[in-house]
């Protein structure tokens, strides 16, 4: 009876650590219909490139490369290993698919990518300018999911256009600038269009932990 006693009070007390130890994390970032997408790259996280290519860039239409650093809460450390899952529209306006998309890429289309920042918190990728959807009057924009190594995915700003005549000063109003600002200067670099954005991991994202 007391060595029954005995193994069941070390039960409680390594069960007791392991519920303080593996306690649920806050979500962050607040409610993201379709970040999950960010987990269906088939490239595994660890072996995901700080550059990379987006399908259909060698179709017709304005070549663009945005790039930047992304850095941690601090506004100033480079993170690297965080990953990003960036998908836009095509040139129609529209989420392009061939038919055998799985998962989210049912409603994202095949123009998506990962891309993961290196030791200095680097991040480009090549792709064509998209077009706003037809009909409405939302600016041409390219989605953006963050993942860091020790969080929940989370959205941030689109990555929008300062000279897209779409974008009103009454829009700019209402960034909310997860992130940090979203809206990028495209300048000509050659045969394409480049620009920069910095990322801000924890600006103006709720819940986000204080360090």
């Amino acid at each position: 009876m007391k060595q029954l006693l005995f193994i069941l009070i070390i039960l409680c007390i390594s069960f007791a650590g392991c519920s303080q130890n593996n306690s649920p994390k806050v979500h962050i970032g607040g409610a993201c219909e379709g970040c999950e997408a960010i987990h269906e790259s088939t490239v595994s996280f660890d072996k995901l490139k700080s550059i990379d290519t987006l399908t259909g860039f060698q179709e017709k239409g304005t070549k663009i490369a945005i790039s930047g650093i992304v850095y941690k809460a601090d506004g100033t450390t480079p993170a690297k290993d965080v990953v990003l899952y960036i998908y836009h529209t095509d040139q129609k306006g529209i989420y392009p698919r061939k038919g055998d998309e799985k998962g989210w890429g049912k409603r994202h289309g095949y123009i998506r990518g990962w891309i993961k920042t290196d030791e200095k918190g680097f991040y480009k990728f090549f792709t064509l300018k998209p077009a706003s959807y037809p009909g409405r009057k939302d600016p041409a924009h390219i989605h953006v999911t963050i993942k860091e190594p020790d969080k929940n995915e989370y959205w941030i700003d689109d990555f929008q256009f300062d000279d897209d005549p779409i974008l009103t000063a009454e829009l700019r109003k209402r960034q909310q600038n997860r992130g940090g600002n979203g809206i990028v200067k495209l300048k000509e670099a050659g045969h394409l269009m480049k620009a920069e954005r910095n990322i801000y991991l924890g600006k103006n994202i709720p819940d986000y932990p204080k360090e």
